[in-house]
């Protein structure tokens, strides 16, 4: 009897672990099929995913080859950063800005901005004044004889401060804009000054004729706030940090102060200085070109605009002809 149960026991035992492994085998299997269904999904499904959502997303393209990615792109809302891997390097596009990033096998992980359009306007200028008659002279003849100049000391000083350049999508190419300040001498060789006379701007030679003065410095100054509007074109050279530029536009101006100074020695030795608006134009335009490479820069402005309000006083064009000293852009 006790020899029948024992073996009554071991067939139990062995239908149980019989069963038991059938189970693990089916789990088993189970198992690998939803491992597979898993696998199989297509990286495809995950570009589905909504663009405009505000949850940080990763959408990958479907060109791959031996289970390497060659494009992802990340979107975090409505910004997108694209990853592209080739030949043994990768890139880090934001198609929304100038930027990129470049990583090779070989080298650091770097940041390459890519180059934009930068003018030539901010700056310190010097140079000289003139004036020019209607038939485009610089000789003061007949009634516009007291307006010769001493041409040495006739300084132009313009200070642009302010600049903004615009390129045409390229770095070579663009509009340049921005703000300035502009001082104007113009030294009289005749011992002369200037006065209104019935609301008229004429020759003021009572100097000239008062024995106990000696006119040794006569001068009349001008101050402008200025405002350009230039094309300019830029020429590499061998040289990637500098490039020969070269721009021509219009200025535009508003008269901020003037006033006439007069110096004189003898028996009375002193200095007259009248400020006045003299019926100088308070606004004016003017045509502008500028040429330069690296620090040796030229500036040549006219202005079609009249110095004197039309019938208000001699008709005369300023000018000036320099040099860009100091380069702020």
């Amino acid at each position: 009897m006790k020899t029948l149960f024992s073996l009554l026991f071991a067939a139990l035992f062995l239908v149980v672990s019989a069963y038991a492994q059938d189970e693990n085998v089916e789990n088993l299997k189970v198992h690998d099929d939803a491992t597979e269904q898993t696998d199989s999904t297509t990286i495809s499904d995950i570009s589905k995913i909504d663009a405009d959502s505000d949850s940080t997303q990763v959408v990958m393209d479907e060109n791959f080859a031996e289970d390497k990615i060659d494009t992802t792109t990340i979107r975090f809302g409505k910004k997108r950063i694209v990853v592209i891997e080739k030949d043994g390097s990768t890139s880090i596009e934001i198609p929304e800005t100038n930027s990129k990033f470049s990583v090779n096998e070989d080298e650091d992980f770097t940041y390459v901005r890519r180059p934009r359009f930068k003018g030539h306007w901010a700056g310190f200028e010097w140079g000289f004044n003139g004036f020019m008659t209607p038939d485009y002279s610089i000789n003061m003849t007949d009634e516009l004889k007291f307006l010769e100049l001493r041409q040495g000391r006739s300084w132009n000083i313009n200070l642009n401060f302010m600049q903004y350049s615009l390129g045409f999508g390229t770095d070579k190419v663009g509009l340049v804009t921005g703000l300035g300040l502009e001082f104007n001498d113009y030294h009289f060789r005749n011992p002369i000054t200037l006065k209104l006379v019935d609301g008229i701007t004429v020759e003021d030679d009572s100097y000239e004729l008062d024995p106990d003065k000696n006119v040794t410095k006569s001068k009349l100054s001008t101050s402008y706030i200025t405002v350009p509007l230039l094309l300019e074109f830029q020429i590499p050279t061998f040289d990637d940090k500098h490039r020969i530029f070269f721009s021509a536009g219009v200025i535009g101006g508003a008269k901020i102060g003037s006033h006439t100074k007069i110096v004189f020695d003898g028996a009375n030795k002193g200095k007259d200085k009248v400020k006045n608006d003299f019926n100088i134009s308070p606004f004016r335009y003017g045509l502008t070109a500028r040429v330069g490479y690296r620090g040796l820069n030229f500036f040549a402005n006219y202005y079609p605009t009249p110095m004197f309000e039309a019938g208000k006083g001699p008709e005369i064009y300023p000018f000036s002809i320099g040099l860009i000293i100091i380069d702020f852009s």
